[in-house]
């Protein structure tokens, strides 16, 4: 059996090598049957063509579908998530900000019913989805995969027989050594064959009514999907005029302008300049609250006196209280190891040395004592009072509750008496 297998082949290729190469005429077939096999390929390309459009309409992302099939295939036993429908991605964008805005708003109300509507549209969707899936794409898969393909197989089987006849009476012909039970053998398989693919693409094209039933199903499927949409929509419009209808008869409420002292706002301030920072007062914190005052302590005149004080201050026309054009802005990143880590509420500074004051206007000093630090005259010349020295070296930023201010490090204060220093640094 093995060799006449062989043999046959043989003869099928050598059959073909003839027909395509040498010229040599093969078995034609009735106009009948040809024009069967057109309407066959024909029925075939239009189910294939079918089954991609149909789901493509069904479900219009390819990235998505692709994504659905990977899913299906590595969890072949488990359910496969459903295809995420548009109407449903934008009814739940409309719920989620329609719940933000508060359904107290009319507008973010009315988002929630529209958001339900669309939501509603989605799961008649996937209904639509599930009865298109029934009644129309399973009858034609199972058409596409079992009617079709037993066609098909006919067919291909036929195609062979056709060519192993062919080379025995071309070789019977050229008077080879071929019995004429040989002959009649491959004879009867060449006609078994014809009348099965026959038969087999007769009941396929005449198979209308079914094929017509499952248009009609497919047409059916929509027609309810769109009718339960327009229910859906109706209803949905229904209720948002409703909404407008209120929105529009209640009454309207004007806008009155506020005033800047009624939004409880601070006052603005300047984190460089020094001008006018050291008169502020931080009894209250930023809301107005009161808080307690820091420990009490002398406070030095740089330019004036403090308000409140019984002393008098006389700063010279000529020193004026803005900042140097060629002082750095930035802080010093150098920072002393003696400092104390708690912030100061104002600008203060510690004497190192004991001064006793000789003339009026000065302050008299302790070793260690703090002095609150309230106006400077300019970057080279301070004044408290009748006190008037140089500065000396680089500059730091001194911090407090609300702002910043920038001094010297290093205060070398001349009095009448040039042995007496008071040396100041910033606590």
């Amino acid at each position: 059996m093995a060799f006449a297998g062989l043999k046959k082949q043989i003869n099928k290729a050598n059959q073909y090598m003839s027909e395509k190469i040498g010229g040599a005429e093969g078995t034609k077939f009735t106009e009948e049957y040809t024009e069967m096999e057109r309407k066959t390929d024909l029925t075939n390309e239009l189910v294939e063509d079918l089954l991609n459009k149909t789901k493509e309409y069904l479900q219009p992302n390819p990235a998505c579908r692709a994504k659905l099939m990977v899913t299906s295939k590595i969890r072949s036993g488990a359910r496969a998530h459903a295809y995420p429908q548009p109407e449903g991605t934008l009814g739940e964008a409309m719920v989620k900000y329609g719940k933000e805005l508060g359904e107290e708003s009319h507008f973010g109300y009315s988002l929630i019913e529209a958001g339900e509507a669309m939501k509603q549209m989605a799961e008649v969707k996937y209904a639509l989805e599930d009865n298109v899936k029934q009644n129309f794409l399973e009858p034609l898969y199972h058409l596409q995969t079992k009617d079709m393909k037993d066609v098909m197989h006919h067919r291909k089987k036929l195609q062979g027989r056709r060519l192993d006849y062919d080379c025995k009476k071309r070789r019977q012909a050229k008077r080879a050594h071929l019995s004429e039970e040989e002959i009649r053998l491959a004879e009867d398989k060449f006609e078994e064959s014809f009348n099965l693919a026959s038969m087999g693409m007769f009941n396929l094209l005449d198979n209308d009514v079914e094929q017509i039933s499952q248009l009609a199903s497919l047409a059916e499927s929509l027609y309810d999907y769109h009718n339960q949409c327009a229910a859906i929509l109706q209803s949905a419009v229904e209720r948002l005029n409703e909404q407008r209808n209120d929105a529009a008869s209640r009454p309207r409420e004007t806008y009155v302008p506020k005033k800047l002292h009624e939004l409880n706002l601070l006052p603005s301030h300047d984190d460089i300049s020094p001008h006018g920072d050291y008169g502020a007062s931080p009894a209250h914190s930023n809301a107005g609250t009161p808080v307690d005052q820091p420990p009490p302590t002398k406070s030095l005149f740089l330019g004036g006196l403090q308000p409140g004080s019984n002393q008098n201050s006389s700063a010279s026309p000529s020193r004026s209280p803005c900042r140097s054009p060629n002082a750095s802005p930035l802080p010093s990143p150098v920072r002393s190891p003696a400092r104390s880590p708690m912030v100061p509420q104002q600008p203060c500074a510690t004497a190192l040395y004991d001064f006793e004051p000789e003339n009026e206007g000065e302050l008299p000093f302790k070793e260690g004592e703090t002095v609150t630090l309230t106006a400077r005259v300019d970057d080279n010349w301070s004044q408290a009072g009748h006190i008037i020295g140089a500065t000396i070296g680089n500059k730091i930023r001194v911090k407090n509750s609300s702002r910043h201010f920038c001094v010297h490090d290093f205060c070398l204060f001349v009095t009448a008496l040039p042995k007496i220093f008071l040396y100041l640094v910033l606590s």
